[in-house]
């Protein structure tokens, strides 16, 4: 048992990571996500790989309860040999609401996802709630904005804090479960990790 521990020990001080366990620099928030669900498990691409796309599983609207973003799944670059492997990529979400399709993926042109903002409706009283609908990158290396195939209800809040290691690492979902013939807004809210 002893020798378990210390070299689990061992091997974290040398950068090594414990199984479903990865570091990271840090967590990566924004002030507008929406208000109802639960945080479902932090999910980190493997060590090595950062997050240079992404894509959206999404609702379109409906003729009545809509949900629009019911999910973000980051797609993770193998970094190792010095350059982005685009032949190796890894896929990581957390939770996934159960509406809608998935989009294609969207890739940084150069670099990796830094910072992102969110396109939140905000409680709508007696109409129908969506919360998160969208979502916008900034890539490293790239002037430009990399833009989800969301939903357009809402408003884009501000950016949430810009990486300063390698690149977004890791994703955590705040969800809404279905509501049965409640009112169902499925993803309300994100945090991204950034890895050095």
């Amino acid at each position: 048992m002893h020798q378990l521990v210390y070299i689990t020990v061992v091997l974290a001080s040398f950068g090594f990571s414990v199984k479903g366990y990865r570091f990271y620099k840090s967590e990566h928030t924004v002030s507008n996500g929406g208000p109802w669900g639960t945080w479902g498990g932090r999910e980190m691409c493997p060590n090595g790989y950062y997050a240079a796309g992404f894509s959206l599983k999404v609702e379109h609207p409906v003729d009545g309860d809509d949900t629009a973003l019911n999910g973000i799944s980051l797609h993770c670059v193998n970094t190792r040999a010095g350059k982005l492997l685009f032949s190796d990529v890894v896929s990581v979400t957390s939770g996934v609401g159960s509406w809608g399709k998935w989009t294609a993926r969207k890739w940084c042109p150069s670099g990796m996802l830094m910072s992102f903002r969110l396109r939140v409706e905000g409680p709508q009283g007696d109409g129908d709630d969506t919360a998160a609908n969208n979502i916008m990158f900034e890539c490293s290396g790239d002037v430009r904005n990399l833009v989800g195939e969301g939903t357009s209800w809402g408003e884009w809040g501000g950016w949430s804090k810009y990486c300063r290691g390698k690149g977004i690492c890791g994703i955590q979902t705040k969800l809404e479960g279905s509501q049965g013939s409640g009112d169902d807004t499925a993803l309300n809210d994100v945090k991204f990790f950034c890895c050095d």
